[in-house]
């Protein structure tokens, strides 16, 4: 038997389903290539049509597809034989207003071009999509897996995953096709499975269906194909979609990360999302769930980790007042600090000189709560406070806040930093840098020796002796530091 997946793949974007704005966004992108000619990356969870959509769009076109997916070798050699010469051909006849004459290059899986089998792919690649006289549709699942360089040097499209109520209409389609009678909740109960994947549907259909001539309810048997989420669905559903904090759980549980990851993650993102009442009752849970990955930690006790996950997931989901709608730009994987971090080192050393703490105090006790006061640099006169008490360059900030390193924010706090540090030493120097110094009430008459008139001086306010050493508390104090309220 056929395939379905392959048999009912849609031969034009029009019959793309679930997916109307990301599909009308590609579709655009194809229309206006010879304006732009910028390669695009379709990415999203597996199954929700973006291969699908890319050989629709070639249907549509007239253009033929050079496709290089997984199971070829993905070497700069590979690419460069096989999609290289295609993508830097002008047209097939020579003849630029042929529109016909494009060839779509499909390359799959790009987020997984990696280690020693791809060696050098991921560069050759993104000196492909610089330099192609030929569209380029790159797809993958994780789209910040990509390198920045290559995602700098496309256009990007996201599909969301297909909802079960666009994937019914698709398998009710393929039932009439094949002749097949079935009962509605036969054909909702597939959908409802699949999680948002419309491939695994159609291969759950075509697996019931097998040698029947009507489908019922009962004859519906899913397996239990591992159906993890992404990341950025498990974060919509605690920050944003999910009504109730148990459906938010749920979801939770099919992340594709660890628990420790997931809190990472959450308490990164957060921000974008919640309101400061929100975030305050959020940050009690996310505490919470930071106490028990302690235990697990320190007892190797991983059946804890069932209470990080209720947490993170349920009693950050429970700390917002209601649904929100819309698009979040989340960014990408929050930052981490592995002990063998050489900047988060030295940045844990400054903050223990400044405070008179062990640097693993500073990393563990301080490091976390700047990270959380100065978040993505807000507030900016706080953070130029924090990066001014602590000497922070770029990279220092960058790290602590999440900002990225070569942004103009991040350098003009920097800056803005380091003015502050010059007016505060000015001002508790005592006008040592003032200009010239002062004029002296007991400064030597003309044609006076200057000893003569020093010791007069001395002389006239009583037995001083010159060597006598100051006062200890007077110089500790004249010695003193200024602290980060100085700066706030």
């Amino acid at each position: 038997m056929a395939d379905w997946t392959e048999s009912y793949r849609p031969d034009t974007l029009s019959a793309v389903r679930g997916n109307d704005k990301a599909r009308d966004a590609f579709e655009d992108w194809g229309r206006t290539w010879d304006d732009h000619r910028e390669a695009v990356i379709l990415y999203g969870s597996p199954g929700v049509g973006k291969t699908s959509a890319a050989h629709a769009l070639a249907s549509d076109m007239g253009w033929e597809t050079v496709e290089l997916n997984a199971s070829d070798q993905r070497t700069a050699d590979a690419i460069e034989r096989f999609a290289g010469r295609a993508a830097r051909n002008e047209t097939l006849g020579g003849d630029a207003t042929d529109e016909g004459g494009r060839q779509l290059v499909i390359v799959d899986e790009a987020d997984n071009i990696h280690g020693n089998y791809d060696r050098g792919g991921a560069q050759a690649i993104t000196e492909l999509v610089k330099e192609a006289n030929q569209p380029i549709v790159l797809i993958a699942n994780e789209f910040y897996d990509m390198s920045r360089g290559l995602r700098n040097a496309c256009r990007d499209i996201e599909f969301r995953d297909v909802s079960a109520r666009s994937i019914v209409p698709v398998l009710r389609d393929i039932c009439r096709k094949e002749g097949i009678e079935f009962d509605s909740d036969a054909l909702q109960r597939i959908a409802d499975a699949n999680s948002g994947d419309l491939r695994g549907a159609v291969k759950d259909l075509q697996a019931t269906a097998e040698g029947k001539d009507h489908l019922t309810v009962e004859d519906v048997v899913t397996g239990d194909r591992d159906t993890t989420a992404g990341i950025f669905t498990v974060l919509d559903a605690i920050l944003k979609e999910e009504e109730s904090a148990q459906d938010a759980l749920h979801v939770a549980y099919d992340a594709d990360e660890t628990p420790d990851d997931l809190t990472a993650w959450v308490e990164d993102k957060v921000m974008k999302v919640y309101g400061p009442e929100e975030t305050v009752r959020a940050y009690e849970f996310i505490a919470n769930a930071d106490r028990w990955l302690g235990r697990v930690q320190a007892t190797q006790e991983y059946s804890y980790w069932r209470y990080v996950t209720d947490n993170i997931a349920a009693g950050v989901a429970a700390s917002r007042d209601g649904t929100y709608g819309g698009w979040t730009q989340y960014g990408g994987r929050p930052q981490m600090w592995p002990s063998s971090d050489a900047t988060i080192d030295e940045i844990c050393r400054k903050i223990a000189v400044s405070g008179g703490l062990s640097i693993e105090t500073a990393r563990r006790e301080v490091l976390p709560f700047l990270s959380a006061m100065i978040h993505h640099c807000k507030p900016r006169d706080l953070t130029v406070a924090v990066t001014a008490h602590f000497e922070f360059d770029e990279e220092d900030l960058a790290a602590v806040s999440g900002s990225g390193e070569s942004t103009n924010k991040v350098q003009g706090i920097v800056e803005d930093a380091q003015e502050l540090r010059e007016a505060e030493l000015e001002e508790h120097a005592g006008g040592a840098f003032a200009g010239d110094p002062p004029e002296r009430d007991d400064a030597p008459a003309s044609g006076e020796p200057a000893s003569e008139a020093t010791d007069s001086a001395a002389d006239a306010d009583g037995d001083t002796d010159a060597d006598e050493p100051a006062d200890p508390e007077e110089e500790e104090a004249d010695d003193s530091q200024a602290g980060l309220s100085d700066f706030v």
